[in-house]
């Protein structure tokens, strides 16, 4: 059957195991026959693979070795647990509710990277104290969220760093570089990054980039009139400030700018030939997610948070300008058939529902609509805004890594995106198995080994002897996403096994219970 999915190199390798070791005689876990899919790209190769402690031992033709148990894996995939680059798990990952993150499990997500878009825990140190404590289901990586960082210092002021604002943040940049984070996230279309120029990003990144860490960026705009210019500047950050740049969530966003795909990508092309470390990454759906002011309302319009924003709105003279601009802002990402609220406490009715199948409901105009949620704290929608060609484009590029942009989740009465719940199989199933948009192989590795290196995470990422058994088996016939974007709160299905650091966390499908992920620090500068 899996002929009918992807070429495999239908023989037995002799056991790769690091120069010196010698072959174990015993393990806890040993898989026979399986497909592996290593991580690097490489055409799959079938092969036992065995894990004992926290380790990969061994690969190749096994038939000699004795483990506690033994795993039938003919016709399945083992591969790399994969690590995804973008989550907004900080809160949840820490929650009794969520730890287990066993929507991310269930997708063979087995490392998160918290701490994106700008936002998140300034106190690494604290937060990787509580994972240390209670446990996570997955391993969780921190970024520095900018946006937060400069809340602590500046506020909410649409204004330049003053010398000693921006030294007092590269001041927290290093502690927490110290502390274990592995790089700085931007969130350029949010309040309060959005209020920062480039030199200031710049002069933090050098000292990230001092600590062998990288820059993550929320560009500062991906519509047509802003997606060019934003990309240059994540590049220019990159360049002048000496370290790894990275574009989260890549894509083309709104319909004037459907098409424009193929030059965001020769951008970042072009900054690569010229030595560059440039990546990206990028979840496979043509609807983003955000707060609804985020989507709606002009950044500069956002200064000061929702209760001004709030207050703005209201205001007899400052109120109409503003609802205009946010019609025109609308009116450019489609009208309100494009954008559904995701998460209203005030309306949970409302949930699910277009703006325009809202506004139609309550005999009212959409943009009222939009104020009364604006003034009411806000809420979080789902905006249907890029087209199939250029999410197809991205995904084929080779420094294009998989990542979701969602978070933990449990089932409730919200109506998300479905990325949290189907990201890794709707790439993998969907686009590779079954519409073979890109090969198997390119795929995985698109979710494992490319964003080890975008990390420069060591010992995770592939499947190797001595790395640590981060360790997938799925079933390639059965490997898909069930959420949807009606019913999102949807596990995958697929995953017959996963392991993280060597502990088994999903079995024949099942959650047991185990929570083995770790919070990883990452070296940097004593």
């Amino acid at each position: 059957m899996l002929k009918t999915h992807f070429v495999v190199l239908a023989f037995f390798v002799s056991a790769a195991l690091p120069a010196g070791a010698e072959l174990p005689d015993q393990a806890d876990v040993l898989i026979r026959g399986a497909t592996i899919i290593d991580g690097t790209g490489q055409p799959a190769i079938v092969a036992d693979i065995a894990i004992r402690g926290e380790r990969i031992v061994a690969i190749g033709k096994l038939a000699d070795l004795k483990a506690s148990r033994v795993i039938d894996a003919k016709g399945l995939v083992v591969a790399p647990g994969f690590i995804d680059l973008h989550t907004h798990s900080d809160d949840p990952i820490q929650k009794e509710k969520t730890r287990a993150n066993l929507n991310y499990l269930l997708q063979g997500v087995t490392t998160i990277v918290t701490g994106n878009c700008g936002g998140g825990p300034t106190d690494v140190a604290k937060m990787f104290a509580t994972i240390d404590e209670h446990g996570a289901g997955t391993n969780v990586i921190h970024l520095i969220p900018h946006g937060s960082l400069r809340r602590k210092v500046v506020g909410e002021a649409n204004r330049a760093a003053t010398d000693d604002e921006l030294a007092e943040m590269k001041t927290l940049a290093d502690r927490e570089m110290r502390a274990g984070t592995w790089g700085m996230s931007t969130g350029l279309i949010y309040t309060p990054g959005c209020y920062a120029p480039t030199e200031e990003l710049v002069e933090l990144s050098k000292v990230v980039g001092g600590h062998g860490g990288i820059y993550a960026s929320h560009i500062r705009g991906e519509d047509w009139d802003s997606l060019l210019d934003s990309i240059h500047e994540a590049i220019r950050i990159g360049r002048e400030a000496g370290l790894p740049t990275h574009i989260s969530h890549l894509k083309a966003s709104g319909p004037k700018a459907w098409g424009m795909m193929p030059q965001a990508c020769k951008l970042i092309e072009d900054a690569r030939t010229a030595g560059l470390k440039v990546t990206a990454d990028q979840y496979p759906y043509v609807a983003s997610s955000t707060n609804l002011a985020a989507m709606t309302v002009p950044s500069d319009e956002r200064e000061g948070g929702n209760d001004v924003l709030a207050k703005r709105l209201k205001d007899p003279d400052a109120g109409p300008p503003l609802r205009d601009r946010i019609a025109k802002t609308l009116a450019e990402r489609g009208g309100g058939k494009t954008i559904r609220i995701a998460s209203y406490s005030k309306h949970a009715a409302w949930q699910g529902k277009s703006l325009d199948e809202i506004a139609a409901a309550e005999s009212r105009d959409v943009i009222d609509i939009i104020v009364e949620i604006l003034e009411n704290g806000g809420a979080a929608a789902v905006s249907f805004g890029m087209s199939e060609d250029d999410v197809r484009f991205a995904m084929r590029q080779p420094y294009v890594a998989t990542a979701s942009d969602g978070g933990a989740k449990v089932p409730d009465n919200t109506v998300p995106h479905p990325r949290s719940y189907g990201c890794f199989p709707r790439k993998i199933g969907r686009y590779a198995i079954e519409e073979k948009v890109l090969p198997l192989e390119f795929a995985i590795r698109a979710s494992s080994g490319l964003p080890a290196d975008i990390l420069t995470l060591p010992e995770r990422g592939y499947l190797k002897p001595g790395y640590f058994a981060d360790v997938i088996l799925f079933d390639p016939a059965e490997f898909r996403d069930v959420a949807t974007f009606d019913d999102p709160h949807q596990y995958s299905r697929g995953i017959r096994s996963v392991w993280v650091n060597g502990k088994l966390a999903i079995d024949d499908g099942r959650f047991n219970d185990t929570l083995a992920g770790r919070a990883l620090r990452h070296a940097t500068t004593p």
